[in-house]
């Protein structure tokens, strides 16, 4: 689509100025984002143009192409928009009709450009679920520019990094994701991104601590987030590092009281969590199931239960 600054492309072994237009379809189709307004088209009209590398010059379907074009209108279940206008629906709807058209060109490759932008929840999933098992299924490379990192994340095998005019980063998303090279890449300094969870944070609340969180297992994150709106400073504790509280509480809370996973809570944790109670104006029990190795949480309970 752009006119080449240098180098040379390659498809495989063949060199993209060298291929035809036809040959070219043949081997990769292209999803852009931008609102296309063709006049007098329904979508099963819009899906039909992919078939047309596979015509003659005047592009009549044949039997099989027809067939084929039921059938990747069913893949992106798009099949009861196959009589509608293509400007009347959304753009959601929208998406899959050219995934469909996509499809319909039996590519080697597909490349998509930001193919979630515009859509809700229940359309991004839908469509990054047909994308990979296009991918498993069918053995076709999907490329696809992202910003939403959560979903590069969870969908990709592979993740290009881009920053600026220059490749930042390569590799799978285990290797790319981690904490401190996100921040580096989209130069965060208000904020978090957990690569754990695949999810953002916004920055904790400063200042002096106003309350103590006693939590596990998840019970605290609720708690967490409710502060951080509110803006109002907290301490954590005692959270094991390896559980789920831990991981949010580590971003969010002013200072989290910690143990290590599995084993009894030791007397600095212990007299460290007792500071804290004492001297926050209030203590949350967001529900802590006690047991032999967290026991001594049942004392702090306990002493935030005398302190009111």
């Amino acid at each position: 689509l752009l006119r080449m600054v240098g180098g040379q492309v390659f498809i495989a072994s063949e060199e993209l100025r060298k291929l035809s237009y036809k040959d070219l379809s043949t081997k990769m189709a292209v999803v852009l984002t931008e609102r296309m307004k063709p006049e007098l088209m329904t979508c099963r009209d819009i899906v039909a143009t992919g078939r047309y590398p596979y015509t003659g010059r005047l592009g009549i379907l044949s039997a099989a192409d027809e067939a084929k074009v039921e059938a990747a209108m069913t893949a992106v279940h798009a099949l009861e928009l196959r009589n509608r206008d293509f400007n009347a629906i959304s753009d959601g709807q929208r998406q899959r009709v050219l995934l469909a058209r996509a499809i319909c060109q039996e590519p080697e490759i597909i490349i998509l450009d930001e193919p979630t932008s515009f859509l809700d929840i229940r359309h991004k999933l839908q469509l990054l679920s047909i994308l990979r098992d296009m991918a498993k299924q069918k053995g076709i490379t999907v490329i696809m520019s992202l910003h939403e990192i959560d979903l590069a994340q969870k969908i990709s095998d592979k993740i290009i990094c881009v920053q600026g005019d220059h490749v930042a980063r390569v590799g799978t998303p285990e290797t790319v994701f981690e904490e401190d090279a996100i921040r580096q890449l989209y130069q965060i300094d208000q904020g978090t991104f957990d690569p754990v969870f695949g999810s953002i944070e916004l920055p904790r609340p400063e200042g002096e601590p106003q309350v103590m969180v006693l939590s596990a297992c998840g019970t605290g994150i609720p708690v967490f987030r409710s502060l951080q709106k509110q803006d109002v400073p907290f301490v954590a504790g005692i959270l094991y590092t390896n559980d789920i509280d831990y991981r949010l509480a580590r971003v969010l809370a002013m200072e989290v009281v910690e143990a290590r996973p599995f084993m009894p809570i030791t007397d600095e944790a212990f007299n460290r969590a007792l500071y804290w109670i004492d001297r926050c104006p209030r203590v949350i029990n967001a529900g802590v199931e006690i047991g032999e190795c967290n026991k001594r949480m049942g004392e702090l309970i306990e002493r935030a239960r005398d302190k009111y």
